[in-house]
């Protein structure tokens, strides 16, 4: 009989690194200044990531490095010591929702072996469609709408009335939107946020069917790793705002014709993913204070195993604050 020895779950670290996010940055919920939440949000998350046994470069980060605090594409994280890893961060999905203190806010991270993320490069926009489980295998981003949806219905055991698309609320979608209500499928808008649009395909009790439509580059490949662990697929093709973009990104080799899937935004299944609410939404429950505490709502996944938790704690912020740099 051969022995296996568990192997180490990075997710159950990485869901302190989200945590920390989202209580730093829940203190400036409707306070009207975004960058003030996000810088909070990524000082937070770097501290953490730095305390775990890795060895992490960002491929999916906030830019170049500057003189913001950002977590830039490029910079390593963690103790410098096995495993390699890629590392892809969203410190706040949903930065507008945050300072306007509207709903579906989420601190995001994924982990992934060195070398399996698909790095964006200068392509920061990709057309996309997400579906959970039953749907996956049967989704193509080059087909008219109606077909998806078709498709999808008929898989969930659904008629096409039945379904329900989230949709990134942008006067660009106007088309998509019109296409979509044609079909008689019902419509979810949303401000901001499309990585949990993308996780809330894969939940039964969301309420969502299927995501379409243009949003982040960066964003996809996080939502890749998610529904890696979950079962479910995201297909997408690039997308270029203008000419200068298309052709910045073709020089550099990105091919804006390909259909990029779940395996191509991440090429392995040992993957982790983890997220925090930051404010209320559909998929986590936002950050919730109390005298001397906070109570967080979150989410970590494993693709190797498939294992799914949610996580509800409680912090108390006198004793963090005592012991760490962050300001809770």
């Amino acid at each position: 009989m051969i022995e296996t020895k568990p192997t180490r779950n990075l997710a159950l670290e990485l869901v302190r690194v989200t945590e920390a996010a989202a209580l730093a940055a829940g203190r400036y919920m409707g306070r009207g200044d975004k960058n003030a939440a996000d810088r909070a949000a990524v000082e937070a998350m770097r501290l953490i990531l730095n305390t775990i046994q890795m060895d992490a470069i960002i491929v999916i980060g906030e830019g170049e490095k500057d003189e913001a605090p950002m977590l830039f594409n490029g910079e390593r994280l963690g103790t410098g010591e096995p495993p390699l890893l890629d590392i892809a961060v969203d410190p706040i999905d949903g930065t507008r929702p945050v300072a306007m203190g509207l709903p579906n806010s989420i601190a995001t991270v994924a982990l992934a072996p060195r070398g399996t993320m698909f790095n964006p490069g200068p392509a920061v926009y990709m057309n996309k469609i997400a579906v959970g489980p039953e749907a996956k295998d049967v989704i193509d981003i080059e087909a008219p709408v109606r077909d998806n949806l078709m498709k999808i219905a008929k898989a969930r055991g659904e008629d096409i009335d039945d379904v329900t698309v989230v949709v990134l609320d942008r006067p660009r979608h106007a088309d998509l939107i019109a296409d979509i209500r044609k079909c008689g499928a019902r419509i979810r808008l949303i401000p901001d946020g499309d990585v949990a649009g993308a996780l809330m395909t894969a939940f039964p009790d969301s309420g969502v069917d299927v995501l379409m439509g243009i949003g982040g580059t960066p964003e996809g490949v996080l939502a890749a790793a998610a529904l890696t662990c979950l079962g479910g697929a995201i297909q997408g093709k690039l997308y270029a705002r203008n000419e200068e973009e298309l052709r910045l990104g073709q020089e550099m080799g990105y091919d804006f014709d390909q259909v990029l899937t779940t395996a191509d935004l991440v090429s392995s299944d040992n993957v982790f993913f983890a997220a925090t609410g930051i404010t209320n939404g559909d998929l986590l429950k936002g950050v919730d204070y109390f005298a001397d505490g906070a109570v967080t709502d979150s989410i970590v996944m494993r693709g190797l195993t498939g294992t799914i938790r949610r996580i509800n704690a409680t912090h108390r912020l006198t004793k963090l604050s005592a012991i760490s740099e962050i300001d809770y």
